[in-house]
């Protein structure tokens, strides 16, 4: 190639050279909870509310699914040449890991909580899940993102310095990009944005060199998030101005690690073909560092089958037929369904015990698609709102639909709600939020709401009014939340019965929701992340220290803890045992406990355990290390085992050194965390403890 093909070549819309017979290929896909922006395809539930299934293979098969559906996408779409269109390929930019470590960042929606266990064994199945498990070529390539420490605000994202202690980034911000390295052997990463610690990510050699590929042993390509590598060069707000020049920026990026620029979006759409040419004309960039990054690129379009013949990769083999498939939009309604979870329920009030004769659906987001569908989505072919799936589980019922408010207005005129829920036998109310007004860098300045973050947690005052006039009618009322993120619904909590968290729930949401209000399953989707009470008991929101955020590190009283999630029926957990194994470094512990179905009927348990290190200085007050998702019949039994190895049995000190401390480990099994707020329902489990003897560093 020459040098002017080669600099094109490192653009995401990487054009054809027919002379070498290399077809042009556009790198940019999304799919977070389906194949997006690509027409017509299935939608799994919101990112965010896959992870509040906590349900490991279930993630995997939704991730699997979803990439039999690019490849149907493909196969659709690929010209005879071999080049594809934009969003109709085969590298995914999925999935975000970021921690959700604030509930007012709008992205959070895309993350799998504020947990770095969970999100780690999400990320790991997820990742699995769509590169398949061919010996030689990828089914897709995942890429997880934004690498790191990236969370919000996003008004801020293009010129922030995060600026993060030791302790922190190595227990908090870095743990699900490991595990998506060196357990799911990811084959892209997307750096991200903002600077950490003086360097942005895209040019951040500690980032890109020291942890990534010396440390983790990564062997994949970095891609630029859109626009981060202008970012680089750009001027103090707009960017981080780290380099004076676009030539500079760019080989100051490749000589960092990245591989791969997204253009700009703002201003130099096509700063790679010239930035990079005249870097390497200029001396500032090494056309040997250019070639690496061309190698892990055309790699990587090897080991997808894109330069073989058709016959040597088995992913051919699936027709474009396969995309959208009754068998597809059955896995989303089972995610719906399992990522539910149901937060409230006074005096049993669900599930229905008859079939009402009256149901009034009231709310801005009750017959509204955006709120199944959230954002980086794809466009569903049957979507069901929960208006839609009342109607079709209760035929028998005369459902009436009132829109009651806008989201964060009064809304367009219509039917009196109140009068509606009056002659009510019963009132669903469908409230919260929409990707509209929370999301990526939005153009939204409105009470509450900020660029695409929040800047309170309540419920918009529109619909909180409205749902305080409804509950004081009386009548037998279920809350339906849709968010990407936590709200402060503390008045609901005291007033309302029964309250459902039922997040961007995806095309088959408003079946699911239907289904649990009928009780034709036992809810157990758990909490990803904290409800506060109040945005007041958090820390600013650009402060990325973890000091009183999250569960592991959070002193107040929350809302609703990471973890939680009520049941229709009822778990006793006994018999706790240890057994030990290995020593030091090479420490293993395996815990198993029993756990029995107590209840009436059949349904999941999501059994937790979570590990405290008494006394240790940089250990979280309580810290998820293990969990599973299992579903036991009326009166059944089964033992659960969890293994702890060295990692989980580790603390990081202050330095951000990873070691293990000799002590005593307090170990809590259960349906949630051990302790609530009062008045809150307790999570069934037991206790145990064990004694590390030997101290150990982990190695990176």
């Amino acid at each position: 190639m020459t040098l002017e093909e080669k600099a094109a070549q490192a653009g995401y819309a990487a054009p054809a050279i027919p002379r070498l017979g290399i077809p042009a290929y556009n790198w940019w896909n999304e799919g977070l909870h389906g194949v997006a922006r690509a027409g017509v395809a299935t939608v799994f539930p919101q990112a965010i509310g896959m992870a509040a299934s906590w349900d490991v293979p279930l993630m995997h098969r939704v991730a699997s699914t979803i990439s039999t559906e690019f490849r149907a996408k493909y196969a659709a779409t690929v010209r005879p040449d071999g080049s594809s269109d934009w969003y109709r390929g085969l590298t995914v930019w999925s999935p975000n890991i970021n921690i959700f470590r604030d509930p007012r960042w709008g992205r959070g929606q895309e993350t799998y909580g504020e947990d770095p266990y969970l999100t780690s064994r999400m990320a790991v199945a997820f990742i699995t899940g769509l590169q398949g498990d061919d010996p030689r070529y990828f089914k897709t390539i995942a890429t997880a993102k934004h690498f790191a420490v990236h969370s919000g605000p996003e008004s801020t994202r293009h010129r922030v310095d995060v600026r993060v202690s030791p302790h922190d980034l190595e227990d908090t911000y870095l743990p699900a990009f490991r595990a998506a390295v060196t357990e799911a052997k990811v084959q892209s990463v997307m750096c991200a944005y903002n600077a950490v610690d003086g360097a942005p990510a895209c040019a951040n050699d500690a980032l890109l060199q020291q942890y990534l590929r010396r440390d983790w042993g990564f062997k994949g390509y970095v891609v630029s998030d859109c626009g981060a590598a202008a970012d680089i060069y750009l001027p103090p707000g707009e960017g981080h101005h780290y380099a004076p020049n676009p030539q500079v920026a760019v080989a100051e990026a490749f000589k960092a690690g990245m591989d791969l620029i997204c253009g700009d979006y703002r201003h130099h759409w096509n700063m790679e073909a010239d930035a990079i040419v005249a870097a390497v004309r200029e001396g500032l960039l090494q056309e040997s560092v250019l070639d690496r990054s061309l190698r892990r690129l055309f790699e990587a379009r090897i080991e997808l089958g894109m330069l073989d013949p058709p016959s040597d990769d088995p992913y051919v083999r699936i027709p474009a037929s396969d995309n959208d498939t009754p068998a597809h939009q059955a896995v989303a309604r089972r995610m719906a369904e399992e990522s539910l979870v149901l937060l409230r329920n006074a005096g049993h009030l669900l599930p229905l015990r008859r079939t009402p004769h009256s149901i009034v659906v009231i709310g801005p987001d009750a017959d509204s698609v955006d709120a199944l569908v959230g954002n980086y989505n794809g466009t569903p072919s049957h979507p069901v709102t929960v208006l839609a799936g009342i109607r079709a589980r209760f035929p028998q019922a005369a459902v009436t639909y009132v829109q009651g408010s806008g989201l964060i207005d009064a809304g367009p005129p219509g039917p009196d709600p109140l009068a509606a829920a009056r002659h009510a036998d019963l009132v669903v109310v469908v409230d919260g939020l929409s990707p509209r007004i929370e999301g990526e860098e939005m153009k939204i300045s409105a009470p509450g709401f900020f660029g695409g973050d929040r800047t309170n947690l309540d419920l918009p005052a529109p619909q909180r009014t409205l749902l305080q006039k409804i509950e004081a009618l009386g009548k037998p009322t279920v809350l339906v939340l849709m968010n990407g993120g936590a709200l402060s619904v503390d008045w609901a909590d005291r007033h309302v019965p029964a309250i459902i968290e039922a997040w961007y729930p995806g095309e088959q949401g408003g079946a699911a929701v239907a289904a649990l209000l009928a009780g034709d399953f036992s809810p157990a989707g758990r909490l990803p992340v904290t409800f506060y009470q109040s945005v007041d008991q958090l820390p600013p929101f650009g402060d990325y220290s973890m000091a009183n955020r999250t569960y592991r590190y959070f002193h107040g009283e929350p809302l609703y803890p990471f973890g939680y999630g009520l049941s229709y029926t009822t778990f006793k957990y006994g018999d706790p045992r240890v057994i030990r194994a290995g020593a030091g470094a090479s420490e293993e512990v395996d815990v198993s406990v029993d756990v029995a179905n107590t209840g009436a009927m059949a349904g999941d348990e999501v059994v937790q355990l979570y590990l405290t290190h008494p006394g240790v200085i940089g250990a979280p007050m309580l810290a998820l290390k293990g969990f599973s998702r299992i579903h036991l019949s009326r009166g059944e039994k089964k033992s659960v085992r969890f293994r702890l190895r060295s990692r989980d049995l580790s603390v990081v000190d202050e330095s951000g050194t990873r070691r293990i401390v000799p002590g005593n480990v307090d170990v809590w099994i259960g349906g949630g965390q051990p302790l609530t707020r009062p008045g809150l329902a307790h999570a069934a489990g037991v206790r145990t403890r064990f004694l590390l003897t030997r101290a150990a560093v982990l190695p990176d």
